[in-house]
């Protein structure tokens, strides 16, 4: 079995979208699929209400996630650790203890514009446009990696 984690900042807005999107695109037989935080300021909570209405939007439903740290225990568990932006990206490195855990994580954005670091806006502070915004890049970078992991 495949595990992916998907980890932005707080584990409500960007990595359960990630998370519920890239589950259903793979088959649950083959993948695991989970997302946590880099920081501690939603543990337990359920997702943002905003990422909820646009994952529902698109026929996934998300509400049964809890928000959760990302822990160097991670790099155990997981063969792919995708990031949302460089900030992500860089607390999650600081805690690898190793160029093989290092090797797991990438910016999920270089799925689909490979070597060029694009971030995915955090639509927290913003209205519903924003996690709509959010919603479509993840889909765009969730295809290729389902039709990657998928035909390896």
């Amino acid at each position: 079995m495949t595990k992916i984690l998907m980890v932005c900042l707080g584990n409500i807005c960007r990595s359960p979208l990630a998370e519920g999107i890239l589950k259903s695109k793979l088959p649950e037989s083959d993948f695991e699929v989970d997302s946590a935080g880099t920081s501690n300021y939603h543990i337990g909570e359920a997702p943002d209400v905003r990422s909820i209405a646009v994952a529902k939007k698109y026929g996934i439903d998300i509400t049964a996630q809890k928000g959760r740290q990302f822990t160097e225990t991670d790099f155990d568990t997981f063969d792919h650790i995708y990031v949302m932006d460089e900030s992500n990206y860089d607390n999650v490195v600081k805690l690898a203890r190793s160029t093989a855990d290092k090797d797991k994580v990438t910016l999920i954005l270089n799925e689909i514009y490979q070597n060029q670091n694009y971030s995915v806006p955090d639509p927290y502070y913003g209205g519903k446009q924003g996690f709509d915004q959010v919603f479509k890049m993840l889909d765009e970078a969730c295809d290729s990696i389902a039709s990657r992991l998928k035909n390896p």
